[in-house]
């Protein structure tokens, strides 16, 4: 196994309340549990010799491997073609159906031959709590009636982790030998032959899952197989991009903690911005900003559901004006609403190529960024008016409440959308964003007839639209820039249209978009802004960000500029890895950068998908 794969080497497996991250050459290097933002379990993503895997192979030295996802689902299939043979390893997270947390998460990997002969070699490596932990192991071979082949008489094995806190099972169908506290073994199998391992994690009392056989582990395959099918086939998306839109959503729903219905940013923690650089986060919380966006994105594929219980769980936040800050929102949160995210230093750890500090919690939780109220406010307002939920009378009061303590404190400088940690000034985008919120709580007030004190607030509202066109207005670029008395152009502002803050096709806005393309657009692909010229109090550089092309032709299709905005699309297709996911960021030689996959990104492609197609409909009618 390479020591640290390329990041976009990977599919996403999952089972709606945690993850894990699958390699091209069959090696699990990244799972938590039993949540996203739990330690780890497999880690060698971000240290490979001390991290923990848990790779299942073939042996044959001189493969060439292939990876794709089973049709319409969340079943990774890894295949390796050999002078001797060719097989294949199947991998899938049993989805747990119901909305309460679980404290057992199964990952099923099934190995077959479809050709030639093949022999599998399997290692299984956990080290828990980051690696932080030592355990000790159990291990039996016996006979279970089901050998590799699914033949009667065959040995079947089980492996017993025990670490404090937390017990780990590993049972397969073949024998398996002690290798110190780990496990491995081998099996050969002919054409039409197939064996399994099985890993669950469990909390420290939890019962030995029963041992798995040919039968057991072919039925759960088909029964996920045909949930996520079943679950895709009820989007209304009927436009131009099927197998992208789909694929988004699929990820979108497994980076979703099904108990609170609150989605996590990525997930995985500390890998690079830059390569060897410091800009190395932890994604697996909840943006109040990123599920936000995400309800207008699952609403424009029929996903009620899903919408609805973001927009459920945002209100509860609300309500509870709990945030750790003071503020009424916090940024982010833990998938169960806990306000508290504690960062650490994981020093243990070598980090992504050497990418270090390796970071565990995260300190902009403690960050002011007054953008979120907008987030939340259009969330409210897409989910109630689309979803047909009317906010109670108790709900309402809270939601004035907020939008008369946001009447007299939206004017503060603040870190800003990017969480940057330069100190705090008057950003832009955020500014634009508090008046997204006044403008869609006043659009809820004429839908609902609900009592506020509207006329404050259409004051707040106005003069924010004001103090932005004044202040936040360069004449040197003719655009919208990043911050007050500045002329640095920030990506942010391609929501502004999107939001109805500015017209898509008035001249400032088209300026503005002609400033962005000339100096934050390189062959389609745009960055966030320029570090160089607006330090962000961190070393280093980054790649362009997947999310702000996606907003790019988001505001390009809205401008009617068709011809651009449906090539740099296609374009941007050509940046997705080998099953379709994107991380945060695309390196200057094309590769992928940062955690993996990031909802933000894929639900920006669902946004611009809709928006596109859209815009390509109206110009065939005429």
């Amino acid at each position: 196994m390479d020591r640290y794969p390329p990041i976009a080497e990977h599919g996403l497996i999952g089972d709606l309340q945690t993850a894990a991250l699958v390699t091209s050459e069959g090696v699990i290097d990244w799972f938590a549990a039993p949540r996203f933002d739990s330690p780890s379990v497999f880690a060698a993503l971000l240290d490979h010799d001390g991290g923990g895997h848990f790779l299942f192979a073939p042996t044959h030295s001189e493969v060439t491997r292939r990876q794709i996802y089973y049709p319409d689902s969340a079943v990774v299939v890894t295949r390796f073609l050999s002078p001797d043979g060719v097989g294949e390893v199947i991998d899938h997270m049993p989805v747990i159906r119901t909305r309460t947390p679980s404290d057992r998460h199964t990952v099923v990997r099934v190995v077959r031959t479809v050709r030639g002969t093949v022999r599998f070699a399997l290692e299984c490596r956990p080290r828990f709590d980051y690696a932080r932990s030592d355990h000790t192991l159990d291990l039996t071979n016996g006979t279970n009636g089901t050998g590799g082949s699914g033949e009667a008489g065959g040995t079947a094995a089980g492996a017993v982790f025990r670490a404090p806190g937390t017990t780990a099972y590993l049972q397969a169908t073949f024998p398996l030998e002690q290798d110190g506290n780990d496990v491995r073994g081998t099996v050969t199998l002919n054409a039409g032959q197939e064996a399994a391992a099985v890993f669950t994690v469990c909390d420290r009392d939890g019962e030995a899952p029963p041992p798995p056989t040919a039968d057991s582990v072919t039925r759960q395959m088909w029964d996920d197989i045909d949930y996520w099918q079943r679950w895709v086939r009820t989007s209304r998306y009927r436009g131009r991009w099927p197998d992208m839109v789909n694929r988004s959503a699929i990820t979108l729903k497994l980076l979703t903690y099904a108990p609170s219905g609150a989605p996590v940013a990525a997930a995985t923690m500390g890998l690079p911005e830059q390569v060897g650089g410091e800009r190395n986060w932890d994604y697996r919380y909840t943006w109040v900003r990123d599920g936000s966006l995400s309800v207008r994105a699952l609403l424009d594929l029929g996903f009620v559901e899903e919408a609805d219980q973001f927009v459920h769980w945002l209100g509860e936040r609300l309500a509870a004006r709990e945030g750790a800050t003071g503020e009424p929102l916090q940024i982010m949160y833990r998938v169960d609403g806990d306000p508290h995210l504690t960062e650490e230093t994981l020093d243990h750890f070598e980090g992504y190529r050497g990418s270090r500090p390796v970071r565990a919690g995260n300190a902009a939780t403690e960050q002011l960024q007054l953008d979120i109220y907008g987030e939340a406010l259009y969330a409210m307002s897409e989910g109630i008016e689309q979803i047909g939920q009317q906010v109670g009378y108790h709900g309402w009061r809270g939601l004035a409440r907020l939008m008369d303590w946001l009447s007299d404190h939206w004017d503060r400088p603040d870190e800003g959308i990017w969480e940057t940690r330069g100190g705090r000034k008057d950003f832009t985008y955020s500014r634009v964003m508090c008046w997204a919120a006044f403008d869609n709580c006043l659009k809820l007030v004429e839908e609902f007839r609900r009592p506020g004190d509207t006329q404050r607030w259409i004051r707040a509202r106005d003069a924010i639209l004001e103090q932005v066109m004044e202040r936040g207005w360069s004449q040197k670029e003719q655009a919208l820039v990043q911050h007050y008395g500045g002329d640095v152009l920030d990506a942010s502002l391609l929501l502004a249209p999107r939001v109805g803050f500015i017209a898509p096709r008035s001249p400032g806005w088209l300026s503005t978009l002609d400033a962005i393309d000339q100096r934050l657009v390189s062959d389609s692909l745009v960055y966030r802004y320029d570090p160089a010229a607006s330090p962000d109090g961190l070393r280093g550089s980054e790649g362009t960000f997947s999310l702000c092309t996606f907003l790019y032709v988001d505001a390009l299709a809205r401008a009617d500029r068709l011809p651009q905005a449906r090539y740099t699309f296609e374009k941007m297709h050509t940046y997705a890895n080998h099953v379709g996911l994107f991380a945060e960021e695309i390196g200057p030689s094309g590769e992928q950068l940062g955690n993996f996959p990031q909802a933000f990104t894929h639900l920006s492609l669902i946004m611009a998908a809709t928006t596109l197609d859209e815009a390509l409909d109206r110009l065939a009618a005429r």
